[in-house]
């Protein structure tokens, strides 16, 4: 049974979906990179208010800025924009939902006017972001805005057609500016730490560039809050796609797979008003810095800790890497006694309790997450997940030797073959920078930690660093991943 709003009452009773008229559902929200990460998180945080009578005002509008995202929307629009929420967890945690927060969808390859037309209309008050931790034009180095890519000096020549979100968040608060009308708020739901900051930073980094009065406007008007994210949210399958439809005969285009776990820290900090998230367990704060760190930290330094030792050793999901004992006992370790000791502590979260139930996380066996997804974009996710703690340590004076294994990991990883001789991918858009760097024979270690705009300065200075590093490799290139982790958790 196709999915559309005409077969909605012919679904299952156990299959959950909206409980409110779709057709008086307003568009206060314009949501830019829809993936399978904000239709298992936002929008159901959404879509729970909405079932409850409230948010009327709140529905969301899709944008796709780059041509891969033609294929989401034209899955969503064949079936009115709605989609399934196929909830997966070990034993009994089975939820099936269909989601209706989602009312709309504008590519901005078919009409960039149109798409500036509604992120200028009074109705939008936020503009939300999941553009990925690459997205956002900014040196991780430096933390400043790369004015210098191709497409952000196309967008300064042609502020009426613009192809990045920064172009055409810029044109559409000019046009507000001008109009009189208040601005949106900017929210990142991307993973990385201070997002909201990295946001404003960067669009005003943009804007600065563009008009330096549209500068001093955003910089007093518009809000950027900080937030914590967090759902675990695998790349939806063939496998998923059928047994959903043996479970429930739903035939859906895309949906979406996710964790039951759910949770989202945000500032309340907007400009222009607010879904009430609170009523359906979003935590409002006033620094979400704390949970941030913990959170990135712990889960996303770890998912890089398991996953890139994991695929070297040949596991292709999660949970089979969670289930290698030597495996497990490393990433426990490494929260425990490189992680744990440089958190600030967070509010109303026992750290001990949050990390068993991250390994649990890690262990579902049911969502068959993917280790080449949590291998993706390594130069991006390192500098943000893995170095801060880095940084820390050597500051701190302290053992260097798990995080080390970490990034010799990746180093040995971007050869791109396992130990059993299987080759893969490396899905990376720096993918042949890297490997290049990754697979030289002379002065190996100074070249791959002298990727500057990975590593930076400190670390590559770092003389106790410099020689974790280069023993950990050398390790897994002569005597390979096990024998390495077992000496490295004897010392």
């Amino acid at each position: 049974m196709k999915l559309n709003s005409e077969n909605l009452s012919q679904l299952s009773q156990s299959v959950l979906r909206p409980a409110y008229d779709r057709g008086q559902i307003g568009q206060g929200i314009v949501h830019i990179g829809v993936g399978g990460f904000h239709r298992a998180h936002q929008a159901v945080y959404t879509e729970m208010l909405l079932n409850r009578g409230k948010a009327g005002e709140w529905g969301i509008c899709g944008v796709g800025l780059r041509p891969e995202d033609r294929g989401m929307q034209e899955a969503l629009a064949s079936q009115d924009y709605l989609y399934t929420l196929y909830e997966l967890g070990d034993g009994s945690d089975t939820q099936i939902q269909v989601v209706g927060a989602i009312v709309d969808f504008l590519l901005a390859d078919d009409d960039a006017e149109a798409l500036i037309r509604k992120l200028a209309d009074p109705a939008t008050r936020i503009v939300s972001l999941t553009i990925t931790e690459g997205g956002y034009c900014t040196d991780d180095s430096t933390g400043q805005f790369n004015a210098d890519l191709p497409q952000i000096r196309h967008d300064l020549a042609n502020p009426q057609r613009p192809r990045t979100v920064f172009g055409f968040l810029s044109e559409a608060l000019a046009r507000r500016r001008a109009a009189g009308i208040e601005p949106f708020t900017v929210m990142s739901c991307d993973n990385l730490p201070h997002n909201g900051r990295v946001a404003r930073n960067a669009l005003l980094g943009f804007a600065r560039l563009r008009d330096a009065g549209l500068h001093d406007w955003i910089a007093g008007k518009v809000s950027f809050p900080n937030a914590m994210v967090d759902r675990i949210t695998p790349m939806t399958s063939d496998a998923h796609r059928v047994r959903l439809r043996e479970e429930t005969g739903i035939e859906d285009a895309w949906p979406v797979v996710a964790e039951p776990f759910l949770q989202w820290v945000v500032e309340d900090d907007f400009c222009n008003g607010r879904p009430a998230w609170e009523e359906v367990g979003v935590q409002f704060t006033e620094d979400v810095t704390p949970y941030e760190a913990m959170k990135i930290r712990l889960l996303n330094g770890s998912h890089l800790a398991m996953a890139y030792l994991g695929a070297l050793l040949g596991h292709r999901h999660a949970h089979e890497a969670m289930q290698d004992g030597q495996l497990r006992d490393y990433v426990r370790a490494y929260m425990d006694r490189d992680v744990t000791p440089l958190l600030a502590e967070v509010p109303g979260i026992d750290l001990a309790e949050y990390k068993d139930t991250l390994i649990e996380r890690f262990s579902n066996t049911a969502i068959c997450d993917q280790v080449s997804r949590l291998c993706s974009d390594g130069s991006s996710k390192f500098p943000k997940f893995v170095l801060p703690t880095l940084l820390e340590q050597i500051e701190a004076g302290a053992p260097l030797q798990r995080t080390a294994l970490i990034v010799a990991a990746w180093c040995h990883y971007l050869r791109g073959i396992d130990e059993r001789g299987e080759t893969y991918p490396i899905p990376d858009p720096r993918a042949a920078w890297l490997r290049e760097a990754a697979c030289v024979e002379e002065r190996l270690v100074e070249t791959f930690l002298g990727l500057e705009e990975v590593f930076g300065h400190e670390i590559p200075a770092s003389e106790a660093f410099v020689a974790a590093f280069r023993l950990q490799l050398e390790r897994l290139r002569s005597l390979g991943v096990r024998a390495t982790l077992e000496l490295t958790m004897a010392e």
